[in-house]
């Protein structure tokens, strides 16, 4: 049976003192109240929300849906209808997520109702997701973090075991990286550290991945790619860099990188290997060189 609503000179007064958004709809989905609370999230005046359809605060898309689920609910034999997380639209076009939770009910004239209690959790969910993205991302470049990378560099692997497809990796490294931290402060190599990863990530195809694998060394890994093609992506990159002016004006950059093809039945750790070694000897003979095993 559906709950009764409180007496009619208590519920106003309730309703307007809650610190969360509080509306009450009709069986049609218009408003008959709303609170101060649930007026300041949508930022809308008392009267603009009177005797609109709820869907008002809804973006359009949703609309026939929320709908529908009102009239089940307001037709229904449940007094409490399911926690459920929407998008909703503000006055001035905003988007927020709010978690809502509603009760049928029913006034003294026996009219069946609809309140609903209204949660913001925006920054909840904002700050979760971004959680999530600095589970697998590096905090500074946005890039693929050392633990993704490696994720997605055995998941490569595995595909090149199961199909038989190319795959090539390269560890890339900024030469004498920290004397632009030494003579232009740490700030300034961060700053170089985002535009190099950039220009990188712009270089490099869709399918292809970098890595930040700490510092100022990177990995970068190219699905279905041959040797040449390889060692041809890595010097574009290379040549990239040292033409492009970083962080600010007179401050130049170069790379050394090491590039390796991975061999059928080899593991991530044994490629890496191969392609750190080839990358030593090309710092060895003078830096700003790509080689390859």
């Amino acid at each position: 049976m559906p709950l009764t609503l409180l007496p009619q000179d208590n519920l106003p007064r309730i309703i307007h003192a809650a610190p969360i958004g509080i509306c009450i709809t009709n069986a049609e989905g218009r408003f008959e109240m709303v609170n101060p609370a649930y007026c300041d999230f949508y930022g809308y005046a008392e009267q603009e929300l009177l005797g609109q359809h709820f869907t008002l605060v809804v973006p359009e898309a949703e609309r026939a849906r929320l709908t529908e689920q009102h009239r089940a609910f307001i037709h229904g034999e449940a007094d409490q209808e399911c926690r459920e997380e929407h998008e909703v639209r503000c006055k001035n076009g905003e988007r927020r997520t709010i978690l809502a939770e509603a009760s049928r009910l029913v006034d003294a004239q026996g009219e069946v109702k609809k309140v609903t209690y209204v949660v913001d959790i925006t920054r909840q969910n904002a700050l979760q997701r971004r959680l999530a993205f600095l589970a697998s991302h590096d905090e500074l470049t946005g890039l693929l973090n050392r633990r993704a990378g490696m994720s997605r560099l055995d998941e490569e692997i595995r595909r090149g075991q199961r199909y038989g497809t190319l795959l090539s990796v390269a560890i890339i490294d900024l030469d004498h990286f920290k004397r632009i931290n030494d003579r232009h402060g740490h700030a300034v190599g961060d700053e170089v550290l985002c535009e190099t990863a950039a220009l990188m990530r712009q270089e490099l195809r869709a399918s292809d991945a970098l890595v930040r694998l700490g510092g100022e060394e990177f990995l970068v890994i190219l699905p279905g790619v041959d040797r040449p093609r390889a060692l041809e992506a890595i010097e574009r990159l290379r040549r990239l860099i040292e033409l492009t002016p970083m962080g600010q004006p007179g401050l130049a950059l170069t790379l050394s990188a090491g590039v390796a093809n991975w061999q059928a039945g080899e593991s991530s750790h044994l490629l890496l290997e191969r392609a750190d070694k080839v990358l030593y000897r090309a710092k060895a003979r003078g830096r700003n060189l790509a080689l390859m095993t």
